[in-house]
Parts: structure tokens; C-alpha cells; sequence
């Protein structure tokens, strides 16, 4: 291949998955993909492997410009800046501004589905940021992420461990989809000569209700777990006790109410038709990660 990829947010979980999937293929030579982030040093092992490492810093544009120079097509990995309303978006319009300004021929960028109906408190951020790219004219492809099976970890250890599952998802259906589908996902779309516009929604191949995933990790773990349906109001003052820091709440809770509205059911086989591969199951993902799971 002779065009130029870049990855931004390179150093984080998605960043290097996407990264290694890209090295792995054997599609793209290394000096032929760009891997930026704030602190390039982060990036010593790719750089020894012949990968180019740059400064991208979303908060100091003044750092872009270099980091987008000569590239023909680009992965703009959402940023983790959900604490401050605005300030993602922000940081995203910048990036795009700065791919306008070096010629760049293609945007990828992780989005997540449904932006423009779901309930997740950081939903505008994902669709002003799909705006803003289709506003700069230049082609793109939305990988619309779906629900990471690893967010498993942020609920499934302390409710393995009391025998509880506090959810308010109700009967709302979900299909989780493992980190590195995605990232496999994502670096074969980077690696594409398309520039026609894509929309691809990233899902696992079966959705399932909560008590449903609950009877895979009994089954998996061996472990006694009552799933407990709250509301919205119920869970919130559970997460408060127990003692999540109160500008994290609502946006988990509103995860929960994306579930339960339906916003995040749908199945795809985007994932196959981008790796070439069916996503791993969420029972295969459970059994793997038993240890980690049941702490």
C-alpha cells in the first residue's frame, strides 16, 4: 500500500489494537502508518518497529498540523474527555480542522450507534463530530462502536462478588462486541482504498437481555448472581452509595436507559464484512476472562 494511515489516541487500548491489527495484516509496511498521541514516548515499541510516532495533542492545536501532514487516510479515535460538556467535541472539531488543512483524502472516526436517538449522555458529542466531518467535505467512514464486552468489567466483579446485579435496562437487548473485533474492524477499514462514504455499526452477533447475560456468567463462573431490576432513580442512588463520584452517575445510568429503550439492540455483521471473520461470542469472551470477571 502506498498511502499513508494514521491512527490518533495510539497509545491507549483501542489505539495499539488498531495498531497491531494494521502490522499483522501484512497489507501496510510500517513506515507507512502514522501512530500519534500526546506523549509519543508511549510509542517506543511501534517505533522500533518501523512505525512513525508523532505529538497529537486535542487540547494544543498548534501540535495537529505535523501530526496530519502527509497523510492520506485517518483514524480519529474518539477521546476519553467526558467529564467537562463540550470539551470532546471540541477537541474532535479540531482534529478534523487540522486533516482539512493537510489534504487528508479519508476520516475514519470511532462513533458509537444510534447517535442522533440514543440516550447516552455523550451521544452529541459522536454526532457533532459526524457532522463536522461531513461538513468538511471530505470522505469518511463512521465505525459505529458498539457496546465493548469488557465494559462487563466496570459492573460484573462487585456483583459477582455480592451475588447482585443491580441493572435498570429491563428486557432492552444488547450485543456486546469484543475491544479487538473493533479495533480489527477499524484497521481494515483504514487499510481500504475506498473513498466512498461508509457507515458501519460494530456489533457482537447475538443481542441479550441482561438476565440473559447473567445466566452465560453463572454458567461460566459457577458463581450464584440474582440479576435486581431497579429504575433510572433507584440505580443512581445505588451507584451514589456506594460511592461513584456524582458527575459520573448520570452518564452511567444513561447507559442503562439506552439499553432499555432499545437504542442499542440492533445486530449487524459489519465486523465480518470488514475482518473477513464472525466477532467472537460473548460466552467464548466470559470463558476467557472467568479470572478477571469473578476477581
Amino acid at each position: 500500500m502506498s498511502q499513508t494511515l494514521l491512527v490518533t489516541g495510539a497509545s491507549g487500548q483501542f489505539g495499539r489494537l488498531v495498531l497491531d491489527s494494521l502490522l499483522q495484516s501484512g497489507r501496510v509496511e510500517p513506515g507507512k502508518i502514522v501512530a500519534a498521541t500526546r506523549d509519543p514516548c508511549k510509542l517506543a515499541d511501534y517505533a522500533a518497529r518501523g512505525v512513525q510516532t508523532r505529538k497529537a495533542d486535542f487540547d494544543a492545536p498548534e501540535t495537529l498540523d505535523a501530526a496530519f501532514a502527509g497523510v492520506d487516510r485517518a483514524l480519529i479515535v474518539s477521546t476519553d474527555a467526558v467529564g467537562e460538556p463540550g470539551k470532546r467535541l471540541s477537541q474532535h472539531e479540531k482534529a478534523v480542522a487540522a486533516a482539512k488543512r493537510a489534504g487528508v483524502r479519508h476520516i475514519l472516526y470511532t462513533s458509537m450507534p444510534s447517535p442522533e436517538s440514543s440516550a447516552v449522555l455523550f451521544a452529541p458529542d459522536h454526532l457533532g463530530t459526524e457532522e463536522a466531518i461531513k461538513a468538511s467535505g471530505i470522505p469518511y467512514t463512521f465505525l459505529r462502536n458498539g457496546w465493548y464486552a469488557e465494559n462487563l468489567f466496570m459492573s460484573l466483579p462487585s456483583a459477582l462478588a455480592s451475588g447482585q446485579w443491580y441493572t435498570s435496562s429491563g428486557e432492552g437487548r444488547i450485543a456486546h462486541v469484543t475491544r479487538a473485533d473493533e479495533a480489527a474492524a477499524a484497521a481494515s477499514a483504514l487499510a481500504s482504498e475506498s473513498d466512498q462514504n461508509a457507515v458501519y455499526t460494530l456489533t457482537g452477533s447475538e443481542a441479550l437481555t441482561t438476565d440473559e447475560i447473567a445466566a452465560l456468567v453463572r454458567e461460566v463462573t459457577v458463581k450464584p448472581l440474582e440479576v435486581v431490576h431497579v429504575s433510572d432513580e433507584q440505580l443512581a442512588a445505588g451507584m451514589k452509595a456506594a460511592g461513584l463520584p456524582d458527575f459520573l452517575i448520570p452518564t452511567f445510568v444513561s447507559f442503562d436507559t439506552n439499553t432499555r429503550e432499545g437504542h442499542i439492540a440492533m445486530v449487524t455483521d459489519d465486523v465480518e464484512k470488514l475482518t473477513g471473520r464472525k466477532p467472537v461470542p460473548l460466552k467464548a469472551f466470559l470463558e476467557e476472562n472467568r479470572q478477571a470477571l469473578a476477581g
